[in-house]
């Protein structure tokens, strides 16, 4: 037995591709719709939002060690202040930054034909029951008095 995966034991005649068209299943509902859509790319704004306060984060690191030391506060608070000063300034900045990028990049979209398929299949449960024996629809566990879990048969 060879080692390459492509190489089978299988004669040729067997990896012929059935080319018939495939038979539609009568039970499913597919319907299909078309519509004109446009296509843009979109900023992913979190990112430019977290990217902002990141950098506005090491501007408050920097103007805490900038100016001298204040006696009624130390450095820590001075940080956290300017941290929460300086973090919201970054997020909204982030944030204006990517809404500037999407109207930007609006321009630039194109619309495009696209084809919707929905499909619906039929309920599996009703299946199973029919070929019991039993008219489809909903079931009644609690009939049984027992309050006991439906067993699968195997």
């Amino acid at each position: 037995m060879s080692s390459n995966p492509e190489e089978s034991s299988v004669p040729d005649e067997a990896h012929v591709a059935d080319t018939s068209a495939p038979v539609p299943d009568p039970e499913v509902d597919a319907t299909v719709t078309e519509a004109e859509v446009r296509v843009h790319r979109s900023p992913r704004y979190f990112r430019f939002m977290l990217t902002g306060a990141i950098v506005f984060a090491v501007i408050a690191l920097i103007l805490t060690f900038a100016f001298p030391a204040n006696p009624t506060y130390d450095r820590g608070q001075v940080f956290g202040f300017l941290l929460a000063i300086c973090a919201t300034i970054g997020v909204a900045v982030g944030a204006l930054v990517a809404l500037l990028i999407d109207r930007s990049v609006t321009r630039r979209a194109r619309t495009v034909q696209a084809d919707r398929i929905d499909v619906r299949l039929p309920d599996a449960g009703a299946e199973l029951d029919t070929e019991r024996g039993a008219e489809p629809g909903p079931r009644s566990d609690d009939a049984r008095g027992n309050g006991s879990s439906p067993s699968v048969d195997s």
